[in-house]
């Protein structure tokens, strides 16, 4: 095992270009040690095994603690080798890792950096000020772990600025979605710049990872059944509307009701103007006479001060507010006048 361990570290040292560092660092050590023990007096206690380690860490790192120190002015000229040795270390060291941070910032700048998280959310396509702004809008939701996964085309990380993981590469390799880690992703968004790249991307996504919520840009609709095709789970929402997309993202199937809302056949959303009478005061009045009568759901009121989405149950309704609501069918004015006791039109 540890011959195992020395041979690791040895390809390590080499590979990675700390054999200087490794090498002055050896050399001082075991040139100082027998100097000191030649310049020091018999059985002084700096030269043993146990104690000049350690007297040779805190010399070589300039820290210095004081509790073993060279008696003789031969040992001081060693120990100032050893000083000299360390601060020649720690610069090379130094140097190395001022190099190594700037080469790993420059990876994860171009993209070649593989992402190390569990959980997040993938965005495999860029479209200059679209991406932009479904990020910032996922960031105002909350959203954290974000990865962007970009084609060859962008040569660098267009978002430097946010808090958002870059990868670069073909999206439908399967070495790039690797990188990005899709394989652990819990939601993927396939954002591409035509619908058949979408589609060969959503096929590579859902080979990826099975599990993951996907979904899918499509600029034509009637291609979703295609999609159906790979993955029924897969969701489509149409490219033109970017809220809509982040929506899906973040609270699942939220397109599927928008999309049942705009269709016709099922429940669909009015608006009606309530009739003017001093008996219709409250909001939870309406919403419990309408629900009951009709089965609709109140969304939104407008009265002289404005628009309120989802209001409150205590709110006030004066006559000539308007309701927007869910529901089966359009009322009536006299349906709603009758439903909450007023007079009819």
């Amino acid at each position: 095992m540890a011959f195992f361990l020395s041979r690791l570290l040895a390809r390590w040292v080499l590979t990675r270009g700390w054999l200087l560092p490794v090498a002055v660092v050896v050399v001082v050590f075991v040139t100082s040690w027998p100097l000191m023990a030649l310049a020091e007096p018999a059985g002084s206690e700096l030269v043993r095994p146990g104690n000049y380690w350690w007297y040779f860490v805190v010399s070589a790192s300039t820290v210095g603690y004081g509790d073993l120190s060279p008696e003789t002015a031969a040992g001081h000229v060693v120990g100032g080798y050893v000083i000299f040795g360390g601060i020649a270390t720690l610069t090379t060291v130094f140097t190395k890792l001022a190099a190594a941070l700037e080469q790993a910032k420059g990876r994860r700048m171009q993209g070649s950096e593989p992402v190390r998280a569990t959980g997040h959310t993938v965005l495999i396509g860029y479209t200059a000020g679209r991406t932009e702004r479904i990020v910032a809008q996922l960031l105002a939701d909350g959203v954290t772990g974000l990865v962007l996964c970009a084609g060859e085309e962008v040569p660098v990380h267009p978002m430097p600025g946010e808090p958002v993981d870059f990868v670069r590469g073909d999206p439908t390799a399967a070495g790039v979605l690797a990188r990005a880690a899709v394989h652990r992703a819990a939601t993927v968004l396939v954002d591409m710049a035509d619908d058949n790249e979408a589609l060969a991307v959503a096929v590579t996504v859902d080979h990826a990872n099975p599990g993951a919520h996907v979904v899918v840009a499509l600029r034509d609709m009637d291609r979703a059944e295609l999609v159906r095709y790979v993955d029924p789970k897969i969701k489509c929402v149409q490219w033109h509307t970017p809220r809509m997309i982040t929506e899906e993202l973040t609270s699942p199937g939220i397109a599927d009701v928008y999309t049942e809302l705009m269709t016709a056949g099922g429940a669909a959303t009015y608006s009606v103007t309530l009739p003017e009478s001093p008996g219709i005061s409250g909001i939870e009045r309406c919403r419990i006479a309408l629900g009951r009568a009709f089965g609709v759901t109140i969304l939104a009121v407008r009265t002289v001060d404005g628009l309120v989405v989802n209001p409150g149950w205590d709110g006030e309704l004066p006559g000539g507010s308007v309701l927007y609501y869910v529901g089966p069918r359009r009322l009536t004015d006299a349906e709603i006048a009758a439903a909450l006791g007023a007079p009819g039109g």
